[in-house]
């Protein structure tokens, strides 16, 4: 049994074995703080809370509750987000090499796209719908390049991916219907 359990458990779990205190501190404080923002852009640009009408070419105004829809999204994002910070910082954690600074570098642009995402809103479709289709490429490029560097870090994040490619679906066909797509990502 190592000398400090708690220490064996946060290098297990942080990939930091060998690392200092202050270098895994600097690591959560980024990987922590780039997430929030991240969430905090989605939390400012959220829509508010009132029905929307949904539209078809065959029926009357259809009323669509936002809420339902609200409890499952928000009851999803929190994992995923925390397995995206703890993905990021494992890779932060890693040995120095060309392939962690390009992981690293694809973990801050998912973050920057996501935040993009949901500052652009419904409002901008086709803005949206580009950065869209670039997070989830680029979420898909981080998972095969965080694969090479810590593979456990790409297992983290996959589910992360999929739901991206999920909720794009979802808001292409939502934005079809008239709804606010921003509730989905």
């Amino acid at each position: 049994m190592p000398a400090n359990p708690v220490r064996g458990a946060v290098d297990s779990l942080a990939n930091s074995r060998g690392r200092s205190a202050q270098h895994i501190a600097i690591g959560v404080g980024l990987t922590v703080g780039a997430v929030a923002i991240s969430a905090l852009v989605a939390r400012l640009n959220a829509p508010p809370q009132d029905d929307y009408e949904a539209y078809s070419d065959y029926d009357a105004p259809v009323m669509v509750a936002v809420e339902p829809r609200s409890k499952v999204f928000a009851t999803l994002w929190p994992p995923l987000f925390m397995a995206l910070t703890l993905s990021g910082l494992r890779i932060w954690n890693a040995p120095k090499s060309a392939a962690r600074t390009q992981a690293l570098t694809l973990w801050g642009a998912v973050q920057a796209l996501n935040a993009v995402w949901m500052a652009l809103g419904p409002k901008k479709l086709g803005g949206q719908l580009a950065t869209a289709i670039a997070s989830f490429g680029t979420a898909g490029a981080y998972v095969w390049r965080a694969r090479q560097v810590d593979a456990a870090s790409a297992s983290l994040v996959a589910p992360y991916v999929g739901w991206i490619g999920f909720a794009n679906v979802l808001s292409e066909g939502l934005s079809r219907k008239g709804g606010d797509a921003r509730t989905m990502h």
